[in-house]
């Protein structure tokens, strides 16, 4: 067999997102109890368009033997593995399609929640103003469909849960990204995604919504910078948090 650049994927930092399913054209990778999964040498084109999708820096390539790359066989294997099938849909998710034939986790699922458009829920009424799935900024596709020419709420992971009237206030109308700045790995694939939501799907605007803690200062520096990197211009805007749920500030902020 031939000496060739293939991809390697750790299994130890391997947490089956799934997200290198998606990004591998040629349907070379698949989620396998709970792991990703290289599915054939000669799916493989060992270019590694797939290394920068993973949020844990698992996959990377490397030069060893194995098969031959085989457009033919890839062709064959694509045919026969037809779209991504899902487990059944609760009732009024729709599950958004995503290339190639393996699985990702269900839990990085894009999936659009359909809401009736009428006023926003009032004080005492819990309804829910999330329109997608995923919404962790690791897990969410920056080109998803709840993307485009959308505005963007940014929300440290803590946000939520301090504010009351969160989903009233903040979220309707709005697509949702969630991230820790002190605690979450890789941000530099924030950085990509958040430029990529700018210049790809672009959003109108981004919030960015932080906790009072010096810590989630972090979430903002990285929207400013995404701003300041991205080619078209959007405003930018934060809101901080007290640790007891009341809004402290909200100014706008240049990139």
């Amino acid at each position: 067999m031939p000496v060739r650049d293939l991809i390697v994927i750790d299994e130890e930092r391997c947490d089956g997102c799934g997200d290198c399913v998606s990004a591998c054209a040629e349907g070379a990778i698949a989620i396998v109890d709970g792991k990703a999964r290289l599915v054939s040498d000669s799916y493989c084109d060992g270019l590694g368009a797939c290394l920068g999708h993973c949020p844990q820096g698992a996959i990377t390539v490397t030069r060893r033997e194995g098969a031959a790359f085989d457009e033919a066989a890839v062709a064959r294997h694509l045919a026969a593995g037809g779209p991504a099938t899902a487990p059944a849909t609760p009732l009024g998710m729709q599950v958004l399609a995503q290339p190639g034939p393996g699985v990702g986790c269900p839990g990085s699922r894009p999936q659009l929640m359909p809401r009736d458009g009428g006023a926003p829920s009032v004080a005492g009424d819990p309804t829910s103003q999330l329109r997608h799935w995923p919404v962790q900024l690791h897990l969410v596709p920056s080109t998803a469909a709840f993307f485009q020419n959308a505005d963007v709420l940014l929300a440290a992971d803590c946000v939520a849960f301090a504010v009351g009237d969160f989903h009233r206030r903040y979220l309707s109308g709005r697509s949702l990204a969630i991230a820790c700045p002190k605690l979450d790995s890789n941000q530099e694939i924030y950085l990509s995604k958040l430029v990529a939501m700018i210049d790809e799907a672009k959003i109108r605007s981004l919030q960015v919504m932080v906790m009072e803690v010096p810590c989630c200062g972090g979430l903002l520096r990285l929207a400013a910078e995404a701003v300041r990197r991205a080619q078209r211009t959007v405003p930018l805007e934060c809101l901080v948090v007290a640790t007891d749920g009341r809004l402290l500030g909200q100014r706008a902020v240049a990139g």
